[in-house]
């Protein structure tokens, strides 16, 4: 038996390390890189072609190090995990590729297929997000269960679905590194769409850091929201105030503080103060 070298996170949680690669329920073996089909369910939809060739030059001299996970299907077999080595080993010429065999259900492909690229941090944020949103899904539970499942928190795990309500502009930005993570959540913090893009244009723009997005949303914000409703003893002394210019016929002012203050009667004219001191006499 061959023993595995510097497995990766997601793998490390099925075959311990140090261990044989003999996983009870499956087999280890060299595979025909012919007879492996792509993962329908793979999260990872983009592939970097400088980043292939660069693993294809390493396993061209080295050979694959870590197994490729696959299932068996009718024609042959289906990755569950490993696609980037498994096209890597092709642009390097490889005829076999090491692989493990593990027999699971399409909701768990989705499932080991995420936990490998996450711990690789193979995922750009949409992707994750994604393949977030098909687990749920599929599987018809929460938030929470999927948190436990791959070791997040779920706050992360809403954080990231909100991803997909933002508009396809800014999506775009993320997936192609225009955009961080932290801009985006700025982003998807505000309420329309109109606000996202023109604070998506801002940032381009004008290069602004994650900090300074978010004053500039908390600016946004701070403009659309209601005045806050007045104290009761706001109201009680404006409805004193509104009493004693009718009473009066003049203007009056109120001013009050710590339970101190003045009553301010506005006079225009002589004759107007003769009038009011008669009244108030």
């Amino acid at each position: 038996m061959i023993k595995p070298k510097a497995l990766g996170k997601g793998l490390s949680a099925l075959i311990p390390e140090g261990a044989e690669i003999a996983l009870g329920e499956g087999e280890f073996f060299h595979c025909p890189i012919e007879a492996i089909e792509p993962n329908p369910q793979q999260p990872r939809q983009r592939f970097n072609e400088m980043e292939l060739q660069e693993l294809a030059d390493s396993i061209r001299e080295k050979g694959v190090l870590t197994p490729l996970l696959v299932s068996k299907v009718e024609k042959g077999y289906r990755l569950i995990a490993g696609e980037r080595r498994w096209r890597a080993a092709q642009k390097a010429g490889l005829k076999r590729v090491p692989v493990v065999i593990r027999e699971s259900t399409p909701t768990e492909s989705l499932e080991l297929a995420l936990i490998e690229n996450i711990h690789r941090s193979d995922l750009n944020p949409i992707e994750e997000a994604q393949a977030y949103s098909r687990w749920l899904e599929d599987t018809k539970t929460t938030q929470e269960t999927l948190a436990k499942r791959i070791g997040k928190d779920r706050s992360t795990i809403t954080n990231m679905l909100r991803l997909l309500r933002l508009p396809r502009t800014i999506q775009e930005d993320l997936i192609q590194d225009r955009l961080t993570m932290g801009h985006a959540r700025v982003l998807a913090g505000l309420k329309t769409e109109e606000e996202q893009l023109r604070l998506r244009d801002r940032i381009l723009k004008s290069d602004l850091s994650v900090r300074q997005a978010e004053a500039r949303a908390k600016t946004s914000r701070a403009r659309k929201q209601p005045r806050p409703p007045e104290t009761e003893k706001a109201a009680y002394l404006q409805s004193v105030t509104d009493e004693l210019k009718r009473s009066l016929g003049t203007k009056v002012e109120i001013k009050e503080s710590r339970g101190k203050g003045t009553i301010v009667i506005h006079f225009y004219s002589d004759d107007e103060l003769g009038r009011l001191i008669e009244k108030l006499g």
